[in-house]
C-alpha cells in the first residue's frame, strides 16, 4: 500500500518533517528538481514512491568542496540512482563549436556551473568511494546513450561503456519506470545475483567471459580502438537490435570482462502509459526555489506530452534509442485530465504551449499488422519509403484535438513539438482524407504565428545521409501552407529548420542550400551546426568516416573553421 503523495525531499529537514527514519532510495541529478512529468528524475521518484518507497533527491549536488551534499541525507536502505539530468551534461556544458555555455537553462537562474562534464561518472565515483557497499544505479539521458562504446565528440575519442569508468552497479536504459521497480523490488527482497541479471533493460559490467548462448557479441572495445570499421560494425548491429520489438541480450567484451545489455521492455500499453502520468505531480519546481526562475521549467510548464517513441529513424537523432522505435500513447482521458488540472497552477491564462512528444503527429499511430511490426528490423518506418503497413491516419489526433478544445477554460492549445510532414504528404499529394484536415487546423489553430518543420537539408546526397525525406517534399508542404494561410487571410509563417556540417555536407552542398529557390521568403533563423552526440548513427559516420550501414566511405567537415563558414551559408542573402 503506497504512502499518501507528499513532495519530494530535497533535504535533512524535509526529511524529518516527514518523520522518516530511513529512505529507500537517494537520487543524485544534475538537474534542479522539478515535480513535473517532463523530468526523468520527478517520474522516477512518484513511480517508486506508488508502489510504497520513500525517495528523496540530492538535486545538483556540489561536487567541488568536503562532499557535504553526498552525505547530508546518509546512506539508503536500498540504494542510490544517479542521472546528469534532462540533457547529457557535455552536451548541456558545449556548443557544437565545444565553446563553453555561459548559462544553464536547467539551473535556477539559468546560472552555469551548477553541475561537473561527465556528470554521471563523477557523482558515482563519489558515491562509491564514499559508501562502497551501496550499490549505485545510473540512468537517463547520459548513461542510457553511453552504455556501449560510444564516440566522445568532445574528447575526440572512442570511450567504452559509462558503465566502465563510472563503476555502478547497474545501469537502467531508456524510459525506466518498469525496470527501476522491478530492480528495487529485486535489491529489497535480496534476490539472487543470477536473477537480477535477468531483468529487462538493465545493462551491468561482468569480470570474465560471457557465456550465454544466444547472445550477440559485438567486438570488443580494445579491438575499436585499433580499428574504426569494427565500431561501425557495431553500432549496426545495435541499432538494429535497438529498433526490434524483442531484441536479443547483446554482450560487448571490455578489458577482462564484458558489458551485457538487456533487451527491452515490451512497448507500454495504454493503460501503462496512463499510470506513468496519473501520478499527483505538483506540476511546480520544488519550493526551494521560491522566487527564482528556472528557464527549462518555463518552457514546458505548461505543455502536455501526449506519447512517446519516435520511428522517423533520423540518423542525427537519439530518440529511438532511448525511447524506443514503436509509439506508445496514452488516452485521451488522461490527457483530458493533465489538461483540466493545468487550471489550477499559478499563472495559467488557458494557453497550452504544446501538446505533443519527439513528433507530435506520431500519436496513436501504428502499424496495421502487428505481427509484422514484431519482426521488422528497419530502423525508420519513413525512410527511405514509408512502410506500407504503417497507418498514418490524423483522425485520432484530429479527435484528441477536438476533445482539448471543448475543455473549459482552455484558449489555445499549440503544438510546439516538431511534426513530420511525410506522414501526411508524399510525392502524389497528401496520403488520406484527414492530411488535409490535419495541416489546415495545425496551421490556423494549433500555430501561434509559426509552423516549424525540419527539411535539415535541400540537397538529396546529404538527406539520404540523414535518412530524411527528399527537399521535394518540403516545396510541396509550402505550396499547401501557403494556400491555407491566404485563403484564410491569418499571418503565419514557415519556419524551417537546418543543419550545417552534417557527414556528407562540404560547402559546395552549403552554397546550394542558400541558393535553393524555394527558400525564398522564408524565416532562415533555424539552424544548428551538427553536434555528434552519443549512440546517433551520424557520430559513428562522423568518427569513422564510413556508413555504418554500408561501410562506404563519407565526406566528413572537421575543420572548426570551415564548420563556421558552413554555417554562415544560411544567413547569406
Amino acid at each position: 500500500m503506497a504512502e499518501e503523495a507528499y513532495m519530494i525531499p530535497t533535504s535533512v529537514k524535509e526529511v524529518e518533517k516527514l518523520g522518516w527514519d530511513y529512505i529507500d532510495v537517494i537520487f543524485f541529478t544534475g538537474d534542479a528538481f522539478i515535480d513535473h512529468p517532463s523530468f526523468g528524475t520527478a517520474v522516477i521518484s512518484r513511480w517508486l514512491q506508488k508502489w510504497g518507497y520513500r525517495v528523496a533527491v540530492v538535486p545538483q549536488p556540489n561536487w567541488r568542496d568536503d562532499l557535504r551534499d553526498f552525505r547530508k541525507l546518509g546512506t539508503p536502505r536500498l540504494y542510490f540512482a544517479v542521472n546528469s539530468g534532462a540533457m547529457d551534461s557535455m552536451v548541456n556544458h558545449y556548443t557544437a563549436a565545444k565553446r563553453l555555455r555561459s548559462d544553464d537553462a536547467y539551473t535556477p537562474d539559468g546560472r552555469a556551473g551548477a553541475r561537473p562534464d561527465y556528470a554521471v561518472t563523477v557523482y558515482t565515483k563519489i558515491l562509491k568511494k564514499l559508501y562502497p557497499d551501496i550499490p549505485v544505479v545510473i540512468g537517463g539521458i547520459e548513461a542510457s546513450l553511453r552504455r556501449v562504446t560510444h564516440y566522445d565528440y568532445w574528447k575526440d575519442c572512442l570511450m567504452p561503456s559509462i558503465l566502465v569508468d563510472s563503476g555502478a552497479d547497474w545501469l537502467c536504459y531508456g524510459m525506466g519506470e518498469r525496470p527501476m521497480l522491478e530492480l528495487t523490488r529485486a535489491i529489497e527482497s535480496d534476490r539472487k545475483l543470477s536473477d537480477i541479471r535477468k531483468i529487462p533493460q538493465i545493462a551491468f559490467l561482468m569480470s570474465g567471459r560471457c557465456k550465454l548462448e544466444n547472445a550477440v557479441y559485438l567486438n570488443s572495445y580494445e579491438r575499436c580502438l585499433k580499428d574504426k570499421k569494427a565500431f561501425a560494425e557495431n553500432f549496426h548491429v545495435i541499432e538494429t537490435f535497438a529498433n526490434m520489438m524483442t531484441p536479443p541480450v547483446i554482450v560487448e567484451p571490455v578489458g577482462d570482462g564484458y558489458v551485457q545489455i538487456n533487451p527491452t521492455y515490451p512497448p507500454a500499453t495504454e493503460q501503462e502509459m496512463d499510470s506513468f502520468w496519473d501520478l499527483p505531480f505538483t506540476k511546480l519546481p520544488h519550493p526551494r526555489y521560491k522566487d527564482r526562475r528556472i528557464p527549462a521549467y518555463d518552457m514546458i510548464k505548461f505543455s502536455v506530452n501526449t506519447h512517446r517513441g519516435c520511428f522517423g529513424g533520423c540518423n542525427f537523432c537519439t530518440i529511438a534509442a532511448h525511447q524506443g522505435k514503436f509509439i506508445q500513447s496514452r488516452s485521451e482521458d488522461s490527457i483530458i485530465r493533465e489538461i483540466q488540472g493545468l487550471r489550477k497552477l499559478p499563472d495559467f491564462a488557458g494557453n497550452i504551449s504544446d501538446v505533443g512528444a519527439p513528433t507530435a503527429n506520431m500519436y496513436g499511430m501504428h502499424g496495421r499488422n502487428q505481427e509484422l511490426c514484431s519482426k521488422c528490423r528497419r530502423q525508420s518506418c519513413l525512410f527511405p519509403s514509408p512502410c506500407k503497413n504503417m497507418d498514418r491516419s490524423h483522425a485520432r489526433l484530429l479527435k484528441l484535438y477536438g476533445k482539448i478544445s471543448s475543455v473549459k477554460g482552455i484558449r489555445h492549445a499549440y503544438i510546439g513539438s516538431g511534426i513530420r510532414y511525410d506522414l501526411f504528404l508524399d510525392e502524389k499529394g497528401f496520403v488520406d482524407e484527414t492530411s488535409y484536415p490535419y495541416l489546415k487546423e495545425l496551421i490556423l489553430e494549433h500555430t501561434s504565428g509559426r509552423l516549424k518543420v525540419a527539411p535539415e537539408h535541400t540537397e538529396d546526397c546529404v538527406l539520404q545521409l540523414m535518412a530524411k525525406p527528399s527537399f521535394k517534399l518540403f516545396c510541396r508542404l509550402r505550396n499547401e501552407f501557403d494556400s491555407i494561410v491566404k485563403s484564410s487571410g491569418k499571418k503565419c509563417e514557415l519556419v524551417p529548420y537546418f543543419i550545417s556540417s552534417h557527414p556528407g555536407c562540404g560547402m559546395r552542398e552549403m552554397q546550394a542550400l542558400a541558393q535553393n529557390p524555394a527558400l525564398r521568403g522564408v524565416w532562415m533563423e533555424q539552424v544548428q551546426d551538427f553536434t555528434p552526440t552519443p549512440m546517433t548513427v551520424s557520430s559513428v559516420m562522423f568518427y569513422t568516416g564510413l556508413d555504418p550501414k554500408t561501410l562506404t566511405p563519407v565526406y566528413v567537415e572537421r575543420d572548426p573553421e570551415k564548420k563556421k563558414r558552413q554555417k554562415s551559408f544560411f544567413f547569406k542573402k
